[in-house]
């Protein structure tokens, strides 16, 4: 947030999403386990917290402020070739049409072209075990006596089954809808390539949604029991996605192509940190690149060697601490819940008896400021 606040769209983001940050743990039975603030004494020594939006509203914002900057932007093109020289890129699009320029930042995503066609084409998306489900909905549409308890929703409440983890959060300014997402294991498709075997799977579970999910939260007791069932009862659309990742290491840069955000290191989402890695490797690329003699190779070499040896240590931390808290999604039986609800209870506990203001990522990687990255 305090990046988004540096080009000016804070405010107007922090209108459309949620700011809370409260988390709350329930156990299966129905109690309580842990509630805390995830980011307070971040937000006390910053100023700047979480936010959690819906995607359309924040590819508005940020196309209206690309708008707003004369930056064009053109749709529907599919790369298909990079020429890369001493003195410049040119890249192929399928529809015939070229362009060239001093440099290419493949910001492109987990499938990224640049990467695959040029960059690193060795380096490959490997599906991490994991997949999940996930929907919005009114808070309205619970009826009464379930909104009531769904409307008390403040941050993120979820709930540790045995098949995995559920979760429901606030994302909207006015409190009024809510974000579920459940995630856990489910084994790679038996059927066809990886492509056509994952669009088959996802139909299957996307059809059965409803069946499954009430079978994981049978157990649930208490009024947050009831109300997750009533949640995915309400629910007549979800999105399944199985959880992809890029492996440790490979090449972030070549000749005059360098990849940003997850087309060069791609991480599960469960530091909650996805987005902001993106953000900071734009803004160090940004204040490397600014007023680089773009004409001179060495300098361009120089400029991405740089970026490397500023950003890997930074992501590979991050992306332990997702792979990290991957575990509490994976299944187990009674016992082993039981064990897992007692840690991140016992956790909790010590967090609020010496003090600490947080839970989740470490404060000192909320409070990181990639403007004062040392070059």
């Amino acid at each position: 947030m305090r990046l988004l606040h540096r080009l000016g769209l804070h405010d107007e983001l922090l209108s459309r999403g949620s700011s809370h940050s409260r988390f709350v743990l329930h156990s299966v039975q129905g109690a309580i386990l842990g509630e805390q603030d995830m980011v307070g004494a971040v937000r006390e020594k910053m100023g700047f917290g979480y936010l959690r939006i819906k995607r359309t509203d924040l590819l508005d914002v940020l196309l209206r402020a690309t708008t707003k900057a004369r930056i064009p932007v053109h749709y529907g093109k599919r790369l298909t070739a990079v020429e890369d020289t001493d003195s410049g890129v040119t890249i192929t699009f399928a529809d015939g049409t070229t362009d060239s320029a001093d440099i290419l930042l493949g910001c492109d995503g987990i499938h990224s072209s640049v990467r695959t066609l040029y960059v690193d084409p060795a380096q490959t998306p490997v599906y991490s075990g994991l997949s999940g489900y996930g929907s919005i909905i009114p808070i309205a549409a619970l009826g009464s006596s379930h909104a009531a308890t769904a409307s008390q929703v403040r941050g993120i409440d979820a709930t540790l089954t045995q098949e995995g983890a559920f979760a429901a959060m606030s994302c909207t300014a006015a409190d009024d809808e809510l974000y579920w997402i459940f995630s856990g294991e489910v084994p790679l498709p038996e059927v066809g390539d990886t492509r056509d075997g994952w669009d088959v799977r996802r139909k299957e579970e996307v059809d059965g949604f409803k069946d499954t999910m009430l079978q994981v939260l049978e157990g649930a007791s208490g009024d947050w029991g009831t109300t997750m069932r009533r949640i995915v009862e309400t629910t007549d659309v979800v999105k399944f996605y199985p959880v992809f990742k890029l492996p440790p290491g490979g090449t972030w840069s070549r000749g005059r192509c360098l990849l940003l955000g997850d087309a060069a290191h791609a991480m599960p989402p469960h530091a909650g940190q996805g987005v902001s890695m993106a953000l900071e490797d734009a803004f160090l690329a940004a204040r490397l690149l600014k007023d680089l003699p773009l004409g001179q190779q060495q300098r361009v070499d120089e400029a991405f060697a740089t970026y490397e040896r500023v950003r890997r240590p930074r992501v590979d931390e991050i992306a332990k601490k997702a792979a990290s808290n991957a575990g509490v999604r994976k299944k187990t039986g009674p016992v082993g819940l039981r064990i897992k609800e007692w840690v991140v209870w016992a956790y909790m506990w010590v967090a609020w008896a010496v003090g600490l203001k947080g839970v989740g990522v470490e404060e000192r990687h909320l409070v990181y400021d990639i403007d004062e990255a040392e070059l």
